[in-house]
């Protein structure tokens, strides 16, 4: 038997647990946070990736790029594993797009999908778990959220985004479908307008804070990490999205272009970090 952190240490979600559940006061708009964005993390042989048992069954995780599609129950876990490690070794944070499953590698993506109301998410695989009969993902609080599954456990669709997908660029929707979710009153397909903090008026939309543009994705990565060093509460709302052939790093939704440039100011003032101002309206 493989002893494992995070998931692995417990039975189940959750979501179904008295002693678990949301903070009593979350970060405001996290049903804005972009989904997880796909990358070609290397897979360690061994490590969580080995074949281990909890409660009595065992399980072996799937090897090499292998093709993962399942039906069945999503569970979520919060407040009770929040800063505890992974089976990654990773901190879990309930505020970021990430999900323990049973058998996925270790670190991979998937697709998760409610099919209930249509909504999808995607997710970073770090953890292990869930280990209720039936339930085959455990999502963290944010990404239930985000698929309307925060009441309990839910019947959901997971697909696993393959590394050959990532290569090809085949998970990447259309731009039309690859707006952030549940931005109160932006329109579908709302373009982003970018400029400098003393031109940009209040305009009745979304504002985010731009970190940088970089054409690989590590340097983008860099950035988050030293980002989120300077000011750790900025942590749940770092995303990178890829737009115009670059990847961006920003921290959002702000609801008022005050708070976003109170915080551009802090990052200034304090950390002596430059960020730029994007509207979505």
């Amino acid at each position: 038997m493989v002893l494992l952190t995070g998931c692995a240490t417990r039975s189940g979600g959750g979501g179904s647990s008295e002693r678990d559940g949301p903070e009593r006061n979350p970060p405001s708009n996290l049903g804005s946070l972009p989904d997880a964005v796909p990358r070609l993390d290397p897979i360690r042989i061994g490590g969580p990736n080995k074949p281990y048992e909890v409660l009595g069954e065992r399980y072996e995780p799937l090897k090499g790029d292998a093709v993962y599609a399942e039906k069945g129950l999503a569970s979520w876990y919060g407040k009770k594993f929040h800063g505890r490690p992974t089976a990654s070794g990773e901190v879990y944070n309930m505020y970021a797009m990430t999900a323990a499953h049973a058998t996925l590698p270790i670190p991979s993506y998937a697709r998760v999908r409610n099919p209930s109301n249509g909504r999808e998410i995607i997710v970073r695989i770090n953890d292990r778990g869930p280990f209720h009969k039936g339930r085959i993902i455990d999502l963290s609080y944010t990404a239930a959220l985000k698929l309307d599954v925060l009441r309990g456990v839910t019947p959901v669709e997971v697909r696993r985004i393959t590394h050959a997908e990532i290569r090809a660029g085949n998970w990447v929707k259309p731009t039309s479908e690859s707006t952030p979710m549940f931005v109160p009153d932006t329109p579908p397909g709302a373009p982003l307008r970018e400029t400098t903090a003393p031109a940009l008026a209040a305009g009745g939309g979304v504002y985010w804070l731009q970190f940088g543009a970089f054409a690989k994705l590590d340097s983008a990565e860099g950035l988050r990490q030293r980002v989120a060093e300077a000011d750790l509460s900025l942590l749940p709302l770092l995303t990178i999205v890829r737009e115009a052939g670059l990847h961006r790093l920003r921290a959002g939704p702000f609801p008022t272009i005050d708070e976003a440039r109170a915080q551009s100011d802090k990052l200034r003032t304090e950390h002596g970090m430059e960020s730029s101002l994007v509207e979505k309206r």
